[in-house]
C-alpha cells in the first residue's frame, strides 16, 4: 500500500544542492534511518523495495551503512521519473520498521524528478513492540530447501491440509499452486506482516460449501522473482521445476487428484503474470489460472501480443482476471484491459471460461488480495 509522504509527520524530503548533481537523466537518491532507542546494538538495518538496487523485495538483502549509533544511510542512482516504493527492515518482515502504534505502514513512494534526500524516524520495530500474529488456520506442512539445478536459490514449500484431509484417509483433492508461497498463509513470513489468509478464506468457503475442498500449495519466491515469474530462461525453468518436480512430488506425498481438471495455479502481480503462463504453456496440467493485479504489460506487452496471435485451437483453460484502481494497480489497469479485450476476442466468455473483476479503490497489496481472494476461488473450485 503506498504511503502518502505528506501525512508521515516522521519523513522529511528536500533537495540536495545542485552541487550534488550527477550523470544527465539520473538522479541520486539518499534514504537515512533515525534508529529508535530499542535497535538492538548490532543491529543492521536494511532497505527493501522494488528493483535490483532495492533488493527485489527481499527484506534482507539491500543493507544500509551505519554511520553512528542511531543512524544508518542508503545511496543510490536511478533514472529520471522512476517510480521507487520500499520499507525498511532489519533484515526480515518479522522485524520491519514502525511508525504508528500497532499499524503496518504502507511503502514509501516516490517518483524521483531529482537528486533527493528522504529521512525516516521509526518509533519502533515490529518484533520488539508490536508483533502482530494473526496465526495459521488449519494444518500446515513445509518442504524446504527445494533446489532446481535450472533455478540459482533454493526455495520453501508450504502446503495447506483441507479440513478433512486427516480424517477421510480415502478421500482426494484438487490442488492449487500458489505463487510467492510465504504471502499466502503465515503473517511471520509475509512481506510486510499481512498475508493474503488464503487459509481463512478457503476454510470458510469450504465450511460454508461454497467450493470443494482443496489442497493448497505455495511455492516461495526468492531474490530472482521477476525473471522467475515472467517469459525468460528462468521463467521457463521456473515453470519446468513447478511442473516436473514439484507437482509430481505432491502428488506422490499427498493424497491429490493429478489431473488438469483439478489443477490450478494462481499469484499477484507479476505472480499472476506467470499464473497466466503456466496455464498457456501448459494447458495439459493447469485447466484454471487466477491471476490477480497482474503485470500484463512487462516487456513491451509481450504476453497480450503472443495470445493475440495464436492461431491454434482454443485452449481449454479457466482464467480469473482482476485489478485495483490506486497505487501500482492503476499502472496495471491497462494490461487487465487489454488482456480481458484479447481473451474474449479469442472467444473466452465471462461466467464460464473467463471471469473479471475491478475492483474500485483497492490498492496492490496483501490486504487487497485477501479481501478478494474468495473470488477466483469461488470461480475455479466452486460447487
Amino acid at each position: 500500500m503506498p504511503l502518502k509522504l505528506s501525512l508521515v509527520s516522521a519523513l522529511c524530503i528536500f533537495s540536495i544542492p545542485p552541487s550534488f548533481s550527477i550523470t544527465p537523466l539520473q538522479h541520486k537518491l539518499i534514504i537515512k534511518v533515525v534508529a529508535p532507542k530499542s535497535t538492538p546494538r548490532n543491529a543492521s538495518v536494511f532497505v527493501a523495495g522494488n528493483g535490483t538496487a532495492l533488493g527485489g523485495w527481499d527484506a534482507g538483502a539491500a543493507m544500509m551503512t551505519r554511520e553512528n549509533d542511531s543512524t544508518w544511510s542508503f545511496h543510490a542512482s536511478f533514472n529520471e521519473g522512476s517510480q521507487l516504493e520500499f520499507k525498511i527492515t532489519r533484515g526480515s518482515w518479522i522485524n520491519e520498521a514502525l511508525y504508528g502504534h500497532k499499524t503496518i505502514p504502507t511503502n514509501v513512494v516516490l517518483v524521483l524528478k531529482s537528486d533527493t534526500v528522504i529521512t525516516l524516524h521509526p518509533i519502533s520495530w515490529k518484533d520488539i513492540d508490536f508483533p502482530i500474529n494473526e496465526g495459521i488456520t488449519g494444518t500446515v506442512k513445509y518442504l524446504r530447501g527445494l533446489r532446481s539445478p535450472a533455478l540459482r536459490h533454493p526455495r520453501d514449500v508450504i502446503i495447506w491440509l483441507p479440513p478433512s484431509y486427516e480424517k477421510n484417509p480415502s478421500k482426494k483433492y484438487p490442488v492449487l499452486y500458489m505463487h510467492d508461497g510465504q504471502n499466502i498463509i503465515d503473517p511471520l513470513t509475509s512481506f510486510g506482516g499481512l498475508d493474503w489468509r488464503v487459509d481463512e478464506v478457503a476454510d470458510s468457503l469450504i465450511e460454508a460449501r461454497s467450493i470443494e475442498e482443496i489442497i493448497i500449495v505455495g511455492i516461495y519466491n526468492t531474490r530472482d522473482r521477476e525473471q522467475e515469474y515472467s517469459d525468460t530462461p528462468l521463467g521457463r525453468a521456473y515453470a519446468d521445476f513447478v511442473v516436473h518436480m514439484v507437482k509430481p512430488m505432491i502428488d506422490s506425498m499427498y493424497r491429490t487428484k493429478p489431473d488438469k481438471k483439478n489443477t490450478a495455479v494462481m499469484g499477484s502481480s507479476s505472480g499472476g503474470l506467470i499464473s497466466f503462463l503456466f496455464a498457456w504453456w501448459y494447458p495439459d496440467i493447469f485447466s484454471k489460472a487466477g491471476c490477480l493485479s497482474s503485470a500484463f504489460l512487462v516487456d513491451s506487452n509481450k504476453i497480450i501480443k503472443e495470445v493475440k496471435a495464436y492461431a491454434g485451437p482454443k485452449k481449454n483453460i479457466r482464467i480469473y482476471l482482476d485489478n485495483g484502481s490506486a497505487g501500482i494497480d492503476t499502472l496495471l489497469k491497462p494490461g487487465y484491459d487489454k488482456m480481458v479485450r484479447v481473451l474474449e476476442e479469442k472467444g473466452y466468455v465471462k461466467g464460464k471460461d473467463l471471469e473479471y473483476f475491478f475492483d474500485k479503490g483497492a490498492e496492490h497489496n496483501e490486504r487487497a488480495w485477501a479481501r478478494r481472494v474468495w473470488r477466483p476461488l469461488v470461480f475455479m473450485f466452486g460447487k
